[in-house]
């Protein structure tokens, strides 16, 4: 429901009904009913629950702006400390959902999507008006949709307040309208006249004009004694001292030496090489200092001047000092205040004679004023109450500060009253934090602190009830004040004094007037009650502009702070803030305004008003920013609208928890047909080394062909023994019937789960099942070849050895070469032919061991003696019935020669070189009788050969995955062994990972992105193309890409396991395949779920970018990037320009096109790349940050390209070195100086000026031979980096983007590249991984010291410590520094 203005007023109480609390007063009802029915400003004394009103009203109304309502209603207050406040007693009194908001929440920044979702949420938005005032302006919130508009302490709604632009930009333009939709006003005040004068007649006409902004009538009770019976009042009285002023020459002596302090300190300044900006802050702050100092001298005496000195040389830890002062800056004026306190000190006696409390001697020294001791003596009256509680206002901070400290040196003499202050942040110097001032209130309200010291902050706003005597130190200002600072003391008897200096009759008389003010604005209230609102007379400064799409508005006094904050989020540095300038003629009424370079409007030039000017001028500008689109309909800087849209894409969920893929080749639905097709490829291994054991050949069977470049393929595997070459090669498709297939599942299940599990324990439940099969599982066969030219290459009798029996072994074996019964043996599976047990698989359940046998020891029996043993003369049948009470009973039988099994490991890349841990023996002597035979014939080779094959198989699936994600990417084709690189990540521990490929991947999409914004976005700074390139290239939109395409099922990135690895064939939970469509034609399995982090993905796209940039080149890469998603439009057109500009005049352009070995076509480009922000001279239109944008983006992928075609076999991680060690601003500043490129930089900066000087003369003095690493000690200008990016821009635009023509040009300049001989890793890195790899303790701290910056880092490394500190012009060459002096003297020990 939305109700007009008419509405609202002649709404009966029929259809709202009013909602009074049952403890409310009779007076807060009537002002309730009033307020239901017209706008109405409550004018009642502090402490008379005017929030109780506002509070019933909102009650009353709340069925208009509950959810799911899209209205909304706001409580408005004029601090910070209040919304907590005002908020806590909505939540306490009301069912409402209220939302708190003030400025450092970083709601100036809020777009409308984030105002809405507060809006959806919340149903009273308790805020500071400027924010509301923002709000509307910028048109996120509208005033229509606000239903009950409160504003606390509406005598503040005057001149240029937020209260009052709230009123007339928005209230009374809605109301004036044709469809006016306005909310209910309620103001709240205790004095509804904000005013110094004296003359009561005028009183009527200041709330008449407040009304009439507030479209509102005021409300009051007819008498104070209505009141009277609810609210104690105070006793106002005058409290008279005798003003006596310190001795004159003292007074001309301390101010003397603090003056002579203050330009000594200004002179030693300027023997600092340190920025203007700096000296002029501190110039400020010293002023102010003294200033202070010098007030508390006057008024408060030479020991409170002292107070103030101490107290401003010391921090405390209640209250923030110096602000947003840079650390230098404090530590200076510390110094200074500390040298004053010294200066202060002489003055004050010594000895045991002088105390603080002989207050006579001390006031005629000029000690204290007789103000002090009448505050002293007039809170000593007030002994006798046993709880005190008093207030003390005074008006600067700074007595607030000294008075405290002063009392709690002085009271505790006479009794136990604790002090302590309370104050803004008005002057510039110090500021309490909330906390604390919140934290002194509450100890107030519990009586823990009796005296509180405040400015006017606790005038209004914090709720202090228990209070019993108000002490006006300083007389209060105007009328409001003195109101609210009575009003404080709301204890029955309080007591409020009114300190005024005997014979000052002017003050006396204002304070008077005051007191009968109230009455006075009471009187003329009620009598005018009847008189209705007047309209608002039409504001003659009243010229706006609005933004009809969305409503959003800009006025005259609202343009020039969008101004300066459009250009506060132009690119700077720390040479130079953009901001804008005006030269105004007032005698023509003439304006410019020149704004940065890097804006889109360079000048703006307005006839006006000579009082609006400026405003004149600003608010032209802001139309032809908003035209330009540099301002958006919400008429936000462009540069804000792209950081909130960045803000929320790091917002996007993400779930880490991914699946891993499972190539759909060697999975296939089990077949019921009576033969089967399988495609054969041979699986030869071949060692670098000579080994014991030798390979045999293995086949793979799948039921699909595989592609070439797998099914023909070669790669390599490791052990400790060294690499084995393994090849695959295509030899067929055989037709297998059933039961063949399943004898040879049989077989692999059998051998792999002995393998894998080193026990035959899990083998039965492995086999079972093995008939009845339903749905998709692994279906691929590794079958033992036939090393002859047999008809079948598949080696059937190895196979069959699974289906070994005992039954008559002896008709099976008529071709054995032992003839005769001893060739018999007893097994636990019965009678065998030794011929059976030459080779076989067998396992022994007395120690549940799996051996390998290898021959009949017809040589030994059970009685024979233990070989390799030291036993002495043990025979085996005494070992086997000491050691496992076993009585061997065959003991003729000849023993077998077992090994024991094999020890499967990840053959993919063995991690640790060392021998595979066997036991302690490789080859055992086994007595028949305890063995199991698991298979036979089957031979040592052949076993060790399938040791390999989860490996091999691994690498395969891989290759699958590789080339299933390579089929997806239409239009080109790389390697598949490329696409796999691209895909293993570092913690693969593989033989390659994808981290040289993401660096190449990196640099060449950073580059083509750069370039098409530069091409695209014409008219856009660097500030602006920046924040959109990182949009399109971060982790966050990379790994969306990425996963919108199911990149992350294809990713590997955990390290191979054998024991995890799934046997072919075998029916298991664990092994459930579940199927994933990527496209209609094209599926993939998910063989189960792992923890993948964002980044992974990104990076994934990345190296897949490098690999189709190594193998395809840039039209390759640029296809896969357009498949993915990032959209690259990479046709380049010349850049319109404007006229041309005498560029010889400017620079010295041949010889920089010598330098360059480059002659320009368009001369204004290598002006523009030399001209720095801060030259603003009307002939040179643009600065250098756009060209060094894209300068930028082109030199890092030249040289990483460079770097990677350069060195083909780098491994994984140095290429990322390398070029992190090549492409920084630090190695590019190096060249600009050896270049002399310094002397013709275009700027405007003193100190850029002084920091080149000082860079160039250390650069001049210092050994350091190559431009690139971390070798330099010298902190360059970042300036001068940039220069050398910015060339390399121009060049590639005026090239007509040839990038072999920019890499020609300053190749030269770079120098001698960067090898893998001669990279050297940063020293923090370097030091950080040292220190992880040795797990060593490593400490650091960091701050300033007299202009430089320190840094000391500490490594506790073997009991013994390691530390340096370092100073620098900055911090990060101080980090530099001391990690490298920290990590030499820590390898010197490590070395020793």
């Amino acid at each position: 429901m939305t109700m007009s203005a008419d509405d609202m007023e002649t709404e009966s109480a029929d259809q709202v009904s009013a909602s009074p609390l049952p403890f409310a007063r009779s007076y807060q009802v009537e002002a309730l009913e009033k307020a239901m029915k017209q706008n109405t400003i409550v004018y009642l004394e502090t402490g008379s629950g005017k929030t109780l009103i506002a509070i019933m009203l909102l009650r009353s109304y709340a069925y208009l702006f509950r959810k799911p309502s899209p209205c909304f209603s706001v409580f408005l207050v004029p601090q910070v400390v209040l919304v907590t406040q005002q908020a806590e007693a909505l939540k306490r009194h009301t069912d409402l959902k209220v939302g708190m908001y003030w400025g450092s929440m970083g709601v100036d920044f809020w777009d409308a999507s984030t105002w809405k979702q507060e809006v959806d949420k919340y149903e009273v938005l308790v805020m500071t008006p400027a924010i509301l005032l923002n709000a509307l302006r910028h048109s996120f919130l509208t005033l229509n949709m606000i239903k009950v508009l409160i504003f606390d302490e509406c005598h503040h709604a005057r001149g240029n307040h937020a209260y009052a632009c709230i009123l007339k930009e928005f209230y009374h333009k809605e109301l004036n309208s044709a469809t006016s939709f306005v909310p209910r006003i309620f103001g709240m005040t205790a004095s509804p006249v904000k005013t110094k004068g004296e003359n009561l007649d005028s009183y009527w006409k200041k709330i008449h004009e407040l009304e009439t902004l507030m479209n509102s009538k005021v409300y009051t009770c007819e008498s104070e004694s209505v009141l009277a019976r609810f609210v104690p009042f105070s006793t106002p009285s005058f409290k008279y001292y005798q003003h006596m002023e310190i001795p004159r020459f003292t007074r001309a002596g301390l101010v003397a030496e603090l003056e002579k302090l203050a330009t000594e300190h200004l002179l030693a300044l300027a023997t600092l090489d340190l920025k203007s900006s700096t000296v002029n802050c501190i110039k400020k702050r010293l002023s102010k200092i003294c200033s202070s100092i010098t007030y508390c001298l006057d008024e408060l005496g030479i020991f409170m001047a002292l107070k103030a000195a101490q107290l401003f040389s010391t921090s405390q830890n209640d209250f923030v000092l110096w602000g947003q002062l840079e650390k230098f800056s404090e530590t200076s004026i510390k110094e200074f205040c500390s040298n004053a306190s010294q200066a202060i000190l002489v003055y004050i006696p010594d000895g045991p004679t002088w105390s603080v409390a002989n207050i006579k001697r001390n006031v005629e020294a000029g000690l204290i004023t007789s103000k002090i001791v009448c505050l002293v003596e007039s809170l000593l009256d007030y002994s006798s109450l046993e709880k005190i509680r008093c207030i003390i206002f005074v008006q600067r901070v700074i007595a607030a500060m000294v008075l405290e400290s002063f009392l709690n040196e002085i009271l505790p003499i006479y009794n136990s009253w604790k002090t302590e202050y309370v104050a803004g942040n008005n002057s510039g110097l110090q500021s309490q934090t909330r906390k604390k001032q919140i934290e002194t209130v509450e100890d107030f309200r519990k009586g823990l602190v009796n005296i509180i010291v405040s400015t006017s902050i606790l005038e209004e706003g914090l709720d202090v009830q228990s209070c019993n005597l108000v002490v006006g130190f300083d007389p209060a200002s105007n009328i409001c004040s003195f109101i609210q600072s009575q009003g404080r003391a709301r204890m029955p008897n309080s007591d409020y004094l009114m300190m005024v200096k005997s014979g000052d009759l002017l003050t006396q008389s204002r304070l008077m007037k005051y007191i009968s003010g109230g009455k006075r604005m009471r009187e003329d209230s009620l009598s005018h009650s009847h008189v209705p609102c007047q309209p608002l007379a039409d504001d003659s400064s009243g010229d706006f502009f609005r933004v009809n799409s969305t409503g959003a508005i800009v006025t005259l006094s609202s343009s020039v702070s969008l101004i300066y904050f459009y250009c506060s989020r132009l690119p700077s540095d720390e040479y130079f803030k953009p901001a804008p300038r005006f030269d105004i003629d007032e005698d023509q009424g003439i304006c410019t305004l020149y704004l940065p370079k890097s804006c889109q409007v360079k000048e703006v030039r307005v006839q006006a008003n000579r009082n609006v000017l400026k405003q004149a001028a600003c608010l032209e500008a802001c139309i032809q920013l908003y035209k330009a689109g540099a301002l958006t309909d919400n008429l936000v800087p462009d540069m804000v609208l792209k950081e909130t849209v960045q803000q929320k894409l790091g917002k996007i969920h993400y779930d880490t928890e991914q699946p891993s893929y499972f190539p759909p080749e060697l999975v296939s639905q089990f077949s019921a047909l009576s033969q089967t097709t399988y495609h054969f490829y041979s699986i030869r291994m071949k060692s670098d080394s000579p080994r014991n054991l030798h390979f045999n050949d293995i086949l793979l069977g799948t039921r699909v062909e595989l592609e070439t470049d797998i099914g023909n393929t070669c790669f390599r595997l490791e052990d400790h023994r060294g690499t084995i070459a393994v090849t695959l090669s295509y030899v067929g498709a055989f037709n297998l019937t059933q039961d063949e297939v399943l004898l040879c599942r049989r077989f692999q299940i059998t051998l792999f789960r002995v393998l894998l599990d080193q026990t035959v324990e899990n083998l039965v439940a492995a086999l079972d099942g093995l008939h009845l099969r339903d749905g998709v599982a692994l279906d691929y066969l590794l079958v033992p070849s036939t090393h002859e030219q047999k008809a079948s290459l598949i080696d059937w009798e190895v196979i069959g050895s699974v289906n070994l029996t005992s039954h008559k072994p002896w008709e099976r074996h008529v071709d054995c070469s032992a003839k005769d019964a001893s060739c018999i043996v007893h097994t636990k599976d019965g009678l065998f032919c030794t011929c059976v047990l030459q080779n076989a698989l067998v396992y022994t359940p007395h120690n549940g061991y799996v051996y390998c046998t290898r021959g009949v020891l017809s040589n030994l029996n059970a009685n024979s003696i233990l070989t390799k043993r030291k036993s002495g003369d043990e025979t085996y049948m005494e070992y086997y019935e000491k050691r496992h009470e076993i009585r061997l009973n065959f003991v003729d039988e000849p023993l077998l020669n077992g090994r024991h099994i094999f020890t499967l490991h990840n053959h993919l890349h063995m991690t640790r070189k060392k021998k595979e841990k066997e036991h302690d023996r490789e080859f055992v002597e086994l007595p028949p009788e305890l063995c199991h035979v698991i298979l036979s014939p089957i031979s040592v080779d052949m076993i060790y050969s399938y040791k390999f094959m989860p490996s091999v198989m691994k690498r395969i699936e891989s290759l699958l995955i590789a080339f299933n994600l390579k089929k997806s990417i239409p239009k080109v084709n790389i390697p598949t062994i490329k696409v796999l690189e691209a895909i293993t990540t570092k913690k693969c521990q593989d033989q390659f990972h994808l981290e040289s490929l993401e660096t190449l991947g990196d640099s060449f999409l950073k580059y083509a992105v750069c370039q098409h914004l530069f091409q695209s976005y014409r008219s856009h700074h660097e500030g602006l193309l920046s924040t959109i390139k990182d949009g399109m290239i971060s982790n966050v939109t990379l790994c969306k890409f990425g996963c919108n395409k199911k990149l992350q099922g294809f990713i590997r990135n955990e390290c191979f396991e054998p024991k995890g690895w799934m046997v072919p064939g075998q029916t298991s939970a664990a092994y459930a395949l579940v199927n994933d469509y990527l496209s209609e034609s094209r599926n993939m399995y998910i063989g189960g779920r792992r923890n993948l982090k964002r980044k992974t993905v990104a990076d994934v796209v990345e190296s897949l970018i490098g690999a189709y940039l190594s193998e395809g080149g840039e039209l390759a890469a640029l296809t896969f990037m357009n498949w993915v998603g990032i959209k690259v439009d990479f046709t380049t057109t010349r850049i319109p320009r404007e006229p041309s500009i005498q560029a010889e005049k400017l620079v010295n352009v041949s010889y920089m096109e010598s330098l360059l070995n480059y002659k320009f076509k368009d001369k204004s480009l290598l002006v523009e790349a030399l001209t720095h922000g801060s030259y603003m001279i009307p002939e040179i239109p643009r600065c250098y940050q756009r060209l060094e944008f894209l300068g930028d983006s082109v030199l890092d992928y030249l040289i990483t390209k460079h770097l990677y075609s350069e060195n083909p076999s780098l491994s994984p991680g140095l290429l990322t070195d390398m070029r992190s060690a090549s492409v920084n601003n630090e190695c590019y500043a190096q060249v600009a100086v050896k270049s002399n490129l310094h002397k013709h930089v275009l700027h405007a900066s003193h100190d850029l000026h002084k920091h080149i000087s000082r860079t160039v003369s250390e650069f001049e003095q210092s050994s350091v031979q190559s431009s690139f690493g971390w070798e330099s000690e010298i902190a360059f200008p970042k300036v001068l980096g940039d220069v050398i990016e910015s060339l390399a821009g121009a060049i590639h635009v005026d090239s007509g983007y040839n990038k072999e023509v920019v890499f020609a040009s300053i190749k030269p300049l770079l120098g001698c590249m960067i090898t893998p001989e001669t990279v050297k890793l940063h020293p923090v890195r370097e030091l950080t991984e040292l220190c992880q790899k040795g797990q060593f303790e490593l400490s650091k701290a960091k701050g300033f010291e007299k202009g430089e910056a320190y840094f000391t880092v500490e490594v506790k490394a073997k009991e013994m410590s390691f530390a340096h500190t370092a100073k620098a012009s900055d911090k990060k060459m101080a980090k530099k520094l001391a990690y490298k002096e920290v990590l030499n003297s820590l390898k010197k020990s490590l070395e020793s």
